[in-house]
């Protein structure tokens, strides 16, 4: 379960793990493996909220069997990212594997046998690279072991490659299946002296990869969550409380069972103003023979509710509230010299105001979740579930049961963006199915998935600059507020966690001598969750696009600026000038500082690459933005022009990201390009509002995601080759994307944006 809540989208993680051979018992447990052959499990580590290492049961499983086929469990969630893919790829490469005989086999929802699978926060490569490359030694140290065994020589003259271990001075071969034999009773190799491969012996890694299940989801046959389908199962809709906090005083259910294939019409409880994260929301659910019959019986219903202390919450109110805020003095977070009386007698201030609307996740797939309660008191799920451990622990609680007796089946998801880590959809599935005593599919639709969202928070920032009289930039004062993930789950949490403050705020990288970062009070009127990139989003487009202002001022081509504002090159770790922590994606700071100078290369390789200085030479309108987050350095060139009618097109979009090793490099271009996507989405055409506690948007024609004639033209991603360590891509591409364009929109039309969504610029 999350904790009660100070949120943190992040969790801390060591590198250290145990490789073992499972016992039988832990054999049949995992029985979609390959029966018979070898089998090896490994132990993951991890550290605790207040340090401690945990050590969780095996997170992954490798087995190899007689046809010489390896399979690999894959113990995260598949939404499009690739991870099902790249990881077991590691494991595959380092063993010497044919990847066209690597079978990968979805891990169930299980704590005790796979550790952590919450696939969210960018983290699955960083957190299981390396173990799963040790993974992957270990079985080829044995393996090179067993064949200089069988052939008397020295095993450091053997080698694997494409599921044979070869003897290259004998020209002697044997598949890895040959040698099964000789590996059942081998003991494990100390891990301390494991011989990993050098990155330029790899065939796998670095290298584009098609994802594992491309020919399932283009051919129609992959199954996602709303595949899923049992016999005797029933199809359920629900109608929920239409403000957060909302409770049904009565409701009539007679016209919709009088609607053919309509069976029953069932209660939901809700948790109140402040639901939390994994509890589902009050409302009336629609039990019927299909998904038609029960969408026609719930517009049938007729529900009375009590809006509760929502009733009157106007987003607008609230951010106008917030606006004044941000004119007073807030809570400190960080603090370097003295910005007050600098700013005071400064020669020239800059003083700008930032605003972002309320996001939602809108995936192209809504929530969907099968439940089976049993006779025997048990429950299976199948869902397209980004934490299926979580999943599993809320229905247990919601149902009363042992966790034990909770099966969650993880699909495949059409799309994720931190929606689908969060639960709810999976509860309601559980609690219909108990109460009516056979498989429930709970189906969301698209006017469900707008209204019932945890949503990205909208925010208001003021960032107050002084300029000294030669020209330099000596004082940044920042000042955010937004209503915090914190607040869903407790009326107590009014200020953005540090968590939060450190997704792009707190960690201002830039060499200013005096530095204030303030946050303000803000109530949550509604869920808030995490969404791609999380606070990064709006902290971005409002330091970004104030930067890009301020080299205008100094005279400076912007990036230029940047390079200048990041001064000599340096590690930081700011925690020196923080009120709390600097969290640091859960990393600890000594191994992934903010390093100054990796953020230089990813400017000036994206400088070259996008041709900026001819670009501006041939007065092309593009714009510039550089960001650091989840641990990855990305900057990020966009051109804007206009077409025959005068509306605005994007012919092209340079990235270059600095995220470590390149694990999948085929996946990473991808990542970036759906990134690039999704931040077009949220600047130009995406807002939420609410009124009288509601969301007025219903579908794609009110919260509209980019169509064609919008989509940037071109995206060029340009991977800074890297030795260090790993770091994640699913996220960085949103942030620099969104003030880039804005840069570039202010170049063409010379007018400054400062609150999103640009609105009547675009086909």
């Amino acid at each position: 379960m999350i904790p009660k809540f100070s949120f943190s989208p992040f969790k801390k993680f060591t590198n250290k793990s145990k490789v073992f051979r499972p016992s039988r018992r832990e054999f049949l447990k995992i029985g979609s493996l390959a029966t018979g052959g070898f089998m090896l499990g490994v132990n993951f580590q991890c550290s605790g909220p207040k340090g401690e290492t945990l050590t969780f049961a095996p997170n992954a499983y490798l087995s190899i069997n007689s046809d010489n086929l390896v399979s690999i469990i894959a113990h995260r969630s598949e939404m499009g990212t690739g991870i099902r893919t790249s990881l077991p790829m590691v494991v595959a490469d380092e063993l010497g594997a044919d990847w066209k005989s690597v079978k990968i086999i979805q891990a169930v929802g299980d704590e005790a046998t796979y550790g952590d699978q919450n696939t969210d926060g960018s983290y699955s490569i960083r957190m299981f690279f390396e173990p799963m490359r040790r993974a992957g030694a270990t079985a080829r140290h044995m393996l090179l072991e067993a064949a200089g065994k069988k052939w008397e020589v020295a095993p450091s003259d053997c080698d694997t490659r494409d599921g044979m271990v070869i003897h290259s001075a004998s020209g002697q071969q044997a598949k890895f299946a040959d040698l099964l034999d000789l590996l059942q009773d081998m003991e494990i190799p100390d891990q301390d002296g494991l011989k990993l491969r050098k990155l330029s012996d790899y065939k796998l890694i670095g290298k584009d990869i098609p994802i594992y299940d491309v020919a399932a989801i283009t051919r129609g046959t992959a199954v996602f969550g709303a595949d899923m389908d049992l016999p005797d199962q029933q199809i359920a809709v629900i109608q929920r409380s239409p403000a957060v906090g909302a409770k049904v005083v009565n409701y009539s259910e007679d016209k919709a069972l009088e609607v053919p294939g309509v069976n029953q019409v069932i209660k939901i409880s809700g948790n109140g103003a402040h639901p939390g994260l994994n509890k589902p929301l009050e409302g009336i659910a629609v039990i019927a023979d299909n998904t038609w019959a029960a969408i026609k019986g719930r517009a049938a219903l007729q529900i009375e509710w009590d809006l509760g202390e929502n009733k009157d919450y106007q987003c607008a109110t609230q951010m106008e509230d917030m606006i004044r805020e941000t004119l007073e003095d807030g809570r400190l977070r960080r603090e370097k010299g003295d910005v007050k009386n600098v700013l005071g007698s400064a020669a020239k201030t800059i003083e700008k105001t930032y605003r972002a609307p309320y996001y939602a996740h809108a995936t192209i797939e809504p929530p969907a979740a099968l439940a089976h309660y049993k006779e025997d008191g048990t429950v299976e799920i199948w869902a397209p579930t980004q934490h299926p451990q979580w999943a599993r622990d809320s229905v247990a609680e919601a149902l009363e049961l042992d966790v034990a007796d909770v099966r969650v089946n993880v699909t495949l998801l059409g799309g994720g963006f931190g929606r689908k880590s969060k639960p709810d959809y999976v509860v309601e599935a559980a609690l219909l199915s108990k109460a009516i005593k056979k498989p429930v599919r709970v189906q969301w639709t698209r006017e469900d998935d707008i209204h019932h969202d945890f949503y990205h928070s909208h925010s208001a920032q003021r960032i107050k600059a002084g300029l000294d009289a030669q020209g330099n930039l000596i004082a940044w004062n920042h000042h955010t507020v937004f209503p915090a993930i914190g607040g869903t789950s407790s009326a107590d949490e009014l200020h953005p966690s540090d968590g939060e403050m450190g997704l792009g705020c707190t960690d201002f990288p830039y060499d200013v001598p005096n530095i204030r970062i303030e946050s303000h009070e803000a109530k949550a009127h509604t869920r808030i969750g995490w969404l791609r990139s999380v606070s990064n989003i709006h902290h971005a487009f409002a330091i970004s696009s104030m930067l890009d202002e301020i080299a205008e001022q100094r005279g400076m081509d912007p990036v230029a600026h940047i390079l200048a504002l990041l001064g000599e090159d340096r590690q930081l770790s700011f925690n020196e000038e923080m009120e709390g922590e600097y969290p640091n994606y859960g990393e600890d700071i000594a191994a992934y500082p903010w390093d100054t100078a990796r953020m230089k290369r990813v400017v000036e390789r994206v400088s070259r690459e996008a041709n900026w200085s001819k670009s501006l030479q041939n007065e092309k309108a593009v714009g510039f933005a550089a960001h650091k987050s989840f641990l990855t350095y990305v900057a990020c060139i966009v051109e804007v022009s206009k077409d025959e009618n005068g509306k605005i097109i994007i012919p092209e979009v340079h990235y270059a990201v600095d995220c470590g090793i390149a694990v999948n490099t085929d996946r990473i271009r991808s990542q970036f390009e759906g990134g690039a996507q999704f931040a077009s989405s949220l600047a130009m055409s995406s807002a939420i509002n609410f009124e009288n506690g509601q969301v007025k948007q219903n579908n794609f024609d009110g919260y509209q995601i980019i169509r064609m004639p919008q989509a940037p033209k071109k995206i060029f991603t340009h991977i800074i080759e890297s030795t260090e360590k790993p770091t994640g891509v699913g996220e960085p591409p949103v942030p620099p994307f969104i003030p880039a364009l804005c840069n570039a929109l202010y170049k063409l039309n010379g007018k400054r944006i400062y609150e999103l969504p640009v609105k009547g610029l675009f086909t």
